[in-house]
């Protein structure tokens, strides 16, 4: 009978480094996905500050997404990036069209990176940052990084590089929509949206590169 000694992964991974990098790049989606990511933001924003008319630059950029989506379906390739978009457009509008004013495009994204910063900040001073699980359900064992120190310092740095941008997203944002900047918002979500976030990956893949950290296999 065996016995596990640590943590099993699934791949060819040799070091935790290597597997984290894995799985991150996974989030990007490629060129693609990242455009199609920005199309409803940049095609609201650009009708906004044209027409000034919220009902016509919401149903131009939900219409475009669609549209996004179709060609997906059409080519049989994934459609996770353009549903995503889909939903934070419909999120939008639905904020939008209650209060009729054209700011509140962009009052869900702020809430939700409010929520992510605290729940990421929360994670790593109860000592349980969350890249740690991200790891864990990778390597077969949610909670078993918990007990190398090493790892859990190295998924702690991780995931404040992961939280910064959100809070950045919420300081720079926040005062624009109190103060009815609209064309302000619009700009500031696209350059502090994927470029942020790639720069932030950017981040880790230089910390990871620093590190060596070896998995290890299930030992007989």
């Amino acid at each position: 009978m065996t016995q596990p000694d640590g943590p099993r992964v699934a791949g060819a991974h040799d070091t935790v480094e290597q597997l984290v990098r894995a799985q991150l790049a996974k989030a990007l989606g490629g060129r693609r996905g990242i455009v199609e990511s920005a199309v409803p933001t940049v095609l609201f924003t650009v009708s906004w500050i044209i027409s000034h008319d919220l009902r016509a630059s919401l149903v131009i950029s939900i219409v475009a997404t669609v549209g996004l989506l179709v060609v997906r379906l059409a080519q049989r390739s994934t459609v996770q990036f353009v549903i995503n978009s889909l939903l934070g457009i419909g999120i939008a509008a639905l904020f939008a069209s209650r209060s009729g004013e054209a700011r509140d495009v962009f009052l869900p994204g702020i809430l939700y990176n409010g929520g992510y910063a605290v729940v990421f900040i929360v994670s790593i001073l109860v000592g349980w940052p969350l890249l740690g699980f991200m790891i864990g359900s990778v390597m077969g064992d949610p909670t078993a990084w918990h007990s190398d120190r090493g790892l859990v310092k190295l998924c702690s740095q991780l995931t404040w590089i992961m939280a910064l941008p959100c809070v950045l997203r919420v300081l720079v944002q926040y005062p624009l929509y109190a103060t009815d900047h609209v064309a302000l918002l619009g700009t500031s979500k696209i350059v502090l949206g994927w470029p942020l976030q790639i720069a932030s990956f950017a981040i880790m893949a230089w910390l990871l590169g620093r590190n060596h950290t070896p998995i290890q296999p299930e030992r007989a």
